[in-house]
């Protein structure tokens, strides 16, 4: 663990963490424990793989609908508003489900926003606010890289074996993004 100099509100600096910690690393992001799933070892770290790429993303695409929820503008401000955030908390419960296969596996999850950036294959947001027409195009090309991913994780695994990582896939990822996608397409017609 590294340490850096804090100031806090009373003046006082710090350079050792509050809590020191007892223990360093446990797991190295890029290993897999061995977890009694009756699991091909190579299809649990192929899964754990796909699935990290697939948190990163659905990760921005998460905090992409709460950007165009609070950045929501013009006449159909509250009905976009409303479809943004349920959007992100439906998102939200995928970004867990997900992770938690990723750990069920045996693997570490790509949790901070910096690794996340790094790792995304949506395209970044501008920090400006867009107009709702640019905000759906933006959400749906990030859809559309999720679904690309998605299918092909979903074959990958159920080839793997791993009939668990497919059926979050298509039960869960996909057939949630498809419906998102439909509402916000029908927004555009």
């Amino acid at each position: 663990m590294t340490t850096s100099t804090i100031t806090r509100t009373d003046g006082v600096h710090l350079t050792e963490p509050i809590v020191p910690a007892t223990r360093g690393e446990t797991q190295a992001f890029s290993t897999a424990r061995k977890n009694p799933l009756a699991l091909d070892a190579t299809a649990a770290a192929a899964s754990i793989d796909y699935l990290n790429q697939l948190l990163a993303d659905t990760l921005t695409l998460r905090d992409l609908y709460k950007k165009h929820h609070w950045q929501a503008s013009g006449p159909s401000f509250y009905v976009m508003h409303l479809l943004f955030d349920k959007h992100f908390e439906e998102q939200a419960k995928l970004v867990d489900l997900v992770a938690e296969r990723v750990q069920t596996l045996g693997g570490v999850t790509i949790a901070m926003a910096p690794d996340v950036a790094e790792a995304t294959l949506i395209p970044r947001a501008p920090k400006d606010r867009e107009d709702v027409a640019n905000q759906i195009a933006r959400l749906l090309q990030a859809h559309e890289v999720i679904l690309l991913e998605s299918r092909a994780m979903a074959r990958d695994s159920a080839a793997n074996g791993d009939l668990g990582t497919n059926d979050i896939i298509v039960s869960d990822v996909i057939r949630t993004n498809e419906l998102q996608v439909w509402f916000l397409a029908e927004h555009l017609q």
